[in-house]
């Protein structure tokens, strides 16, 4: 297959969501025309906040909406662990000026509609994209010639390369990977709490985490102090099945017998609950098939304990956009290049997830271990420890012997 070609080719994207909008404003910057097909019939997200790491803005700021992004986030002082059976402070660790001296950005959180916001504000502004919404992608083709994709509509559209930014239940990974998820056994409920209704005790500027056996609780504050989001994660009694429905109190009760009164409360306030059975997939060495290859969670979903899912799809289409840069728009060598950049730093993240989940929940004589593990650590180690993660940059993305060869933006 040659994928080589003098002008920029056009790519279709397949989800509108954070990835997909990001990959949209990557693409077409370097001149490419991009069609974002979304299934949804308005573009937009669902759920509560996220976290915004260091990695996260200085991707949004090769995307141009940095500016966007700080103007709707809430920068916080600490990051805070908590545990959830006594009430005693596990660690916490300043992420105000010497933490953005260290990381050039600082660590904020937002709610998942205004990041969207954020980004598809600068797609609108962003000549060369075209947003179809109500289209659910069904069948994927592809030859010499270019990439098909029909919808359940019976609506067809081609383009050079196809991109699948369509989350952990991508229509397009099944083309590529084929494999299945993995689900977790431990239930996710979010929900958004005005600040009136927030314990004035609980009313802190930090991703607090107070971390039980078997479950963990995690708040923070978002637009601007108006509101706090709320997690509650627990391991399920049930035999889970991958979905997202309506929660009940009653079940998040049942499960947060054995921790104390002062983060207890915060489960009586929520008056609607989402409930998620959380899944991710085991990372694998290839996630490109010729024209198509997959970005964010359709490349490698992850559990929420890194608060890295949405910050690695940033990361990804900034690299996809600077493969293709290099590449001189040759796409066969820009998507290995973008593999290769990819692979190895996300599947540790997805590991490493796994991992803190198991230290979130750790009970017993292991939930002992893990309070010690942090006893005495200062500032400057969890920098250190954490460099891998927040170190990402546009200027360190790929994975090159050489400097990127310079090609003029269209945008």
């Amino acid at each position: 297959m040659n994928t080589q070609t003098q002008l920029p080719p056009s790519a279709l994207i397949a989800g509108g969501g954070i990835g997909g909008m990001a990959a949209a404003l990557s693409l077409a910057r370097l001149g490419m025309p991009v069609t974002v097909l979304e299934q949804a019939a308005q573009l937009g997200e669902i759920g509560a906040g996220i976290q915004l790491g260091p990695n996260a803005f200085a991707a949004l700021d090769a995307l141009g909406a940095g500016a966007n992004a700080r103007a709707r986030a809430v920068f916080t002082d600490r990051l805070i662990m908590m545990d959830a059976v006594d009430a005693t402070e596990v660690g916490t660790f300043e992420v105000g000026q010497a933490f953005r001296h260290r990381f050039n950005n600082p660590y904020a959180v937002i709610h998942r509609a205004d990041i969207h916001t954020a980004i598809l504000e600068q797609v609108q502004k962003t000549p060369g994209i075209t947003l179809v919404t109500g289209c659910h992608v069904e069948a994927i083709r592809q030859d010499d010639s270019g990439v098909a994709v029909t919808d359940s509509t019976g609506r067809s559209f081609h383009a050079d390369v196809l991109v699948g930014c369509d989350g952990v239940r991508s229509v397009v990974r099944d083309k590529v990977v084929g494999d299945n998820v993995r689900v977790s056994g431990h239930v996710v409920y979010r929900a958004v709490i005005p600040v009136e209704r927030m314990p004035a005790a609980l009313r802190i500027n930090a991703p607090v985490v107070w971390a039980g056996p078997n479950c963990h609780l995690v708040h923070y504050p978002l637009r601007n102090g108006e509101q706090y989001n709320l997690v509650v994660t627990f391991h399920s009694r049930e035999q889970e099945v991958w979905n997202v429905r309506d929660g009940s109190k009653e079940e998040v009760l049942s499960y947060f017998t054995g921790i104390d009164a002062l983060p207890r409360q915060l489960l009586e306030l929520p008056e609607n609950w989402k409930r998620w059975s959380t899944a991710d997939r085991t990372p694998v060495a290839n996630w490109t098939d010729g024209r198509i290859t997959l970005l964010g969670d359709a490349a490698h979903p992850m559990l929420q304990y890194l608060a890295q899912g949405a910050c690695m799809a940033l990361e990804d289409a900034v690299t996809l956009g600077e493969a293709i840069r290099h590449c001189r728009f040759n796409m066969g060598a820009a998507f290995a290049l973008y593999q290769k950049s990819r692979i190895a730093r996300t599947a540790r993240v997805v590991l490493s997830a796994r991992e803190m989940g198991r230290l979130y929940h750790a009970s017993g004589v292991e939930r002992l271990v893990r309070n010690d593990l942090w006893k005495g650590r200062d500032a400057n180690g969890f920098y250190d420890a954490l460099a891998w993660l927040y170190g990402w940059t546009v200027d360190n993305c790929l994975a090159l012997e050489q400097p990127a060869a310079p090609l003029a933006q269209a945008a």
